[in-house]
């Protein structure tokens, strides 16, 4: 009898060790099909009930337009489990890229704001130059800057992890890692060919974009196309992928809070840092280096107003712009299922808010200090509010994204008369101030009004918890962003700097004075924006400004 109690134990310790033993990676458990039982109460349409048609959308999608691995065997529990896996990804997928698209549609915005604050001899040049960032920015940006950026950024599961970007060049200082470029990813080519990098790709690319076109407004009216050409190339294979790996590639500044334990590290949820910040300062270099536009400033110094030539195109692109705003914020979860992704509300409604107080707050500003409101500043408050808000909108409430808006819509009108009154830099279009300025006070302000309610996974930049700002308790957090505002004004300013020096030493910068006091249009790009404005001189074949 203990023979046999001794064998039944042996059994039974054998078939707890077959439980407990994994299934090897390679070795699949065979699928089993889902049983009668199993789909208790799930009902698929017949073919008869189809063919009247479904007006309603109550037959359509059912356990029928699931995808079998095997159809001969049936619907099976892998089955259903992989499609609610594979669905979560690509309701991802397309939040990014319809995100990415409105994105890219603010390309327009930008052209029409700029070319309206320019006068009508260098429209087309000025549209020319909004059009064409995007054909020297993406062709730098897939070549080197993609992989600069997010060579070493896999991990992201929104978008299916992006295994292949596995590689980040890396300094160890401190005991500590700290990433400085990504080293996967160039010409997309290799393991990046992938569909998640693909969609990852366009969404960085139309940031990218952005961040190069906010130059071209500044530089407006007195800069070369081909030194346009040469800068343009530049941002987008160097200056925007180093200070975007640094925030979001899995860089230095993001492991803050993970090496420092600065908060979570320097948070930039939509790119008031890595993109405006980026092409604002990028912007003042350019215009400290080829100065202002002829008759801008007088002997004294005191400056010159230089009205634009279409008022109601600057402001119809304002509006423009603010509607691709809700795919630049909400869109930067990369995803719309998932957690912590539900907040795309939430952040939407506070980069509208925002928006919306910025404008009042420029307008209310203006009327009181010159007794009028005035149309572009309104305009210009609305994108200080909007870019301000992008790199908190994420992380604050509806009260503090109201705040941040007002003050920047105020701000901008400061910083405005600040650079032409005391810097003396001429800035046709306010760029500087309302991308440069406002989006380092938007950096600043996730240090101060992140309020802890957001939950993206649990984490963020690799620390658990949510991120909290000043006003709720965490220092460390504002000394984190800080730090990044340190590292875009000494860093990012000073290489731009730097190199569009460099231009303008080789290649040169600024047009001559004579094209500069006809206008750009003809002798840059060999034709007028406005054809009919213009009288030819006959056997000259040169034009003599009548209107703008």
């Amino acid at each position: 009898m203990s023979k046999k109690r001794g064998s039944f134990a042996a059994l039974a310790v054998l078939a707890l060790l077959a439980l407990a033993t994994p299934v090897p990676a390679d070795e699949e458990a065979p699928a089993v099909p889902l049983t009668t039982a199993d789909l208790k109460g799930v009902t698929t349409p017949s073919a008869d009930d189809l063919a009247k048609g479904d007006p309603g959308g109550s037959l359509t999608g059912s356990a029928a337009d699931i995808v079998m691995a095997d159809p001969k065997a049936g619907l099976t529990l892998a089955d259903v489990v992989n499609q609610v896996g594979q669905n979560r990804i690509a309701i991802n997928f397309v939040w990014t890229l319809v995100a990415g698209f409105l994105v890219m549609f603010m390309q327009a915005g930008f052209a029409l704001v700029e070319t309206g604050l320019c006068r009508a001899k260098n429209a087309n040049h000025t549209m020319m130059m909004n059009f064409m960032v995007y054909g020297f920015g993406m062709f730098a940006y897939w070549v080197m800057g993609f992989a600069l950026q997010q060579g070493g950024s896999a991990g992201i599961t929104n978008l299916g992890g992006l295994n292949p970007l596995n590689g980040e060049f890396k300094l160890s200082l401190f005991g500590k890692d700290w990433g400085l470029f990504g080293t996967k990813g160039f010409f997309l080519s290799g393991g990046a060919y992938d569909v998640g990098i693909m969609v990852m790709f366009l969404f960085q690319m139309v940031f990218m974009d952005t961040a190069t076109t906010i130059v071209t407004g500044t530089a407006a009216e007195r800069w070369k196309f081909a030194a346009f050409a040469i800068s343009t190339f530049f941002l987008g294979a160097i200056t925007y992928p180093l200070f975007g790996n640094w925030a979001w590639g899995g860089g230095w500044l993001s492991q803050l809070g993970g090496n420092f334990k600065l908060g979570h590290g320097y948070c930039d949820f939509a790119g008031s840092g890595v993109v405006h910040s980026v092409g604002g300062l990028t912007a003042l270099a350019v215009a400290m280096v080829i100065g202002p536009r002829i008759g801008k400033f007088n002997r004294d110094g005191s400056p010159n107003a230089i009205p634009g030539h279409d008022i109601t195109m600057v402001l119809l692109g304002c509006f423009i712009l603010a509607f691709g705003w809700f795919g630049f914020n909400p869109g930067s979860t990369l995803g719309a299922s998932g957690a912590g992704n539900l907040r795309i509300g939430s952040i939407a409604v506070n980069t509208m808010l925002a928006g919306c107080t910025g404008s009042f707050g420029a307008l209310l500003y203006m009327w009181m200090r010159f007794g009028k409101p005035d149309a572009s500043m309104s305009g210009n408050g609305l994108l200080a509010g909007l870019v301000a808000i992008t790199a908190p909108s994420g992380f604050v409430n509806t009260v503090g994204a109201a705040i941040i808006g007002f003050s920047a819509g105020v701000l901008v009108c400061l910083s405005v008369e600040f650079l032409e009154r005391v810097m003396k830099i001429d800035d046709p279009v306010g760029a500087t101030s309302v991308h440069g300025t406002c989006g380092l006070w938007g950096v600043l302000c996730v240090g101060l009004f992140a309020d802890g309610t957001s939950n993206y996974g649990g984490s963020w930049n690799g620390v658990d918890g949510s991120v909290t700002g000043l006003f709720y308790g965490d220092a460390g957090q504002f000394l984190a962003q800080l730090i990044g505002v340190c590292t875009l004004v000494g860093v990012i300013f000073t290489l731009s700097y730097v190199f569009n020096v460099i231009i303008d030493v080789f290649v040169g910068q600024r047009v001559s004075t004579d094209v500069e006091l006809e206008g750009l249009d003809l002798p840059e790009m060999g034709a007028l924006g406005y054809p009919e404005f213009q009288l030819v001189t006959p056997g000259l074949g040169r034009s003599i400004e009548i209107g703008g």
